[in-house]
């Protein structure tokens, strides 16, 4: 079988590049070796949002229900029906997938794949049958896997990846989450929502430390106020697994402190998940080097997505695809790497940012302004009932751009697109604040947090 280009690997870089390469009038194959959508829509970014969407709404009848005037006596859920609800919408979108494969005439193959070399890809199917496939040009979009503790890996029920803990089929009562990054803040607000005793370690100082620091202590106080534990600092020694519990053992400024609980969730992030056969250069973290065009050093095998490193969100791979696809095939065109990306987390309250945090400012020596709104002036946060959190935008000096913006409340993640084209347009506060922003919304805070970096802000 012969393509002008083979994709090895389906998620959000594969099968957007895929597409994007069918359009262009090119005769595709995309393999993968479980479902279409890879870990993003499977095991990843879709699922773990049906989850954190009934974890919000069983949080809020539960505990505030009254404030909204709600009556609600005997407030049960049920556990597997709350884990399969995620498992059908990941089914329904992946089957989406393959009807877009469909309909633009791609080959979908399912089965692990060997890059045999820069032009022969050889896939075993589950059935052990070898066929191998042949294409002018390939791309490496396998993405990555959940790092694992060395001392302590995964074994699905007292030790959970990421993938594991999102269809446990038996609730933990106490869970300790190693790791406050995205991946493990939203998994012990979805389990602390229906009851779980969760206690989160991190060995930086504070929760999500790649955020703002600001942001990252007013969702360490907000997760506090919900009863989730979180400790920082705090370096693990030991990892004691037994049949029924795990006993943590970590070094707390200078004192070795025990935790156990009945299920540990490895969240310490994530490695390079390479095809089988020929390798190209990586860097020293193991990841996939390409040059401008997203070539390895393999002529005629590209690679995108979270295999050529971080960040690693699906937005960005299938941004990357695009870039990839493009410079194979459109002579004229000048493929850009990622710039400018919105990162976002879904607990609740929601964390957004784009752009340079207010501590990455100061340390390039930048002269800038701040300017921050809280949500408990929106109008439409109060009515909403979600009045926590604050919207906070860097401003540069002299020109007045937009250089980095930060939000924790409402809507946080939707709320960052705005701001996202903002920094990506060179926007500046004075055309943030000549755009009229309806009302009443959510947005009307980011107006105003413009505002109010010059002491012009109307409702503070």
């Amino acid at each position: 079988m012969k393509y002008d280009l083979i994709i090895i690997g389906g998620g959000p870089a594969g099968y957007v590049g895929a597409i994007h390469a069918s359009q262009l009038g090119k005769k595709v194959a995309c393999i993968d070796k479980e479902r279409a959508g890879g870990t993003c829509l499977n095991w990843g970014c879709i699922p773990t949002k049906s989850l954190l969407r009934n974890a919000e709404l069983y949080h809020l009848m539960r505990h505030r229900g009254e404030e909204f005037g709600f009556v609600v006596d005997n407030l049960s859920y049920d556990w597997t029906k709350i884990i399969g609800r995620s498992r059908v919408i990941a089914n329904k979108l992946a089957g989406g997938i393959e009807m877009l494969f469909k309909k633009n005439k791609i080959d979908y193959i399912l089965g692990e794949a060997t890059l045999t070399d820069g032009k022969t890809v050889t896939v075993k199917a589950s059935d052990g049958k070898e066929t191998t496939y042949s294409g002018d040009k390939v791309m490496i979009a396998t993405g990555v896997t959940s790092r694992q503790l060395p001392i302590a890996p995964a074994n699905g029920t007292t030790v959970l990846s990421s993938r594991q803990a999102m269809s446990l089929a038996t609730q933990p009562e106490t869970l300790t989450v190693i790791g406050a990054g995205a991946i493990g803040v939203e998994f012990a607000y979805f389990y602390n929502a229906f009851g779980t005793k969760v206690t989160i370690l991190e060995m930086m100082p504070s929760i999500l430390p790649i955020e703002d620091t600001e942001i990252g202590v007013a969702l360490e106080k907000s997760f506090k106020k919900q009863g989730i534990g979180f400790v920082g600092g705090a370096k693990v020694e030991n990892v004691d697994v037994g049949e029924k519990n795990v006993k943590v053992t970590y070094l707390k400024d200078g004192k070795s402190i025990e935790i156990t609980s009945d299920t540990l969730l490895v969240a310490i992030g994530v490695q390079a998940l390479l095809p089988a056969g020929l390798t190209p250069d990586l860097d020293a973290r193991g990841y996939i080097k390409v040059n401008e065009n997203y070539e390895t050093n393999i002529p005629g095998v590209y690679a995108a997505g979270d295999i050529i490193g971080p960040p690693w969100l699906a937005h960005v791979a299938s941004f990357e695809a695009l870039q990839a696809v493009k410079s194979m095939f459109e002579p004229d065109f000048k493929p850009k790497k990622m710039g400018v990306f919105p990162g976002c987390t879904y607990c609740q309250p929601q964390v957004a940012s784009v752009g340079l945090t207010e501590r990455a400012a100061k340390e390039q020596g930048l002269k800038f302004k701040v300017g921050k709104f809280p949500f408990m002036a929106s109008g439409k946060a109060l009515a909403v009932g979600e009045s926590e959190g604050f919207v906070k935008l860097i401003i540069g000096e002299p020109h007045g751009e937009i250089i980095g913006a930060h939000i924790i409340g409402p809507e946080a993640t939707e709320l960052i697109a705005e701001l996202s084209l903002a920094i990506t347009l060179e926007a500046t506060h004075e055309e943030i604040e000549s755009t009229i922003h309806a009302h009443p919304t959510l947005s009307e805070a980011v107006m105003e947090a413009s505002h109010a970096a010059f002491g012009m802000a109307i409702h503070i």
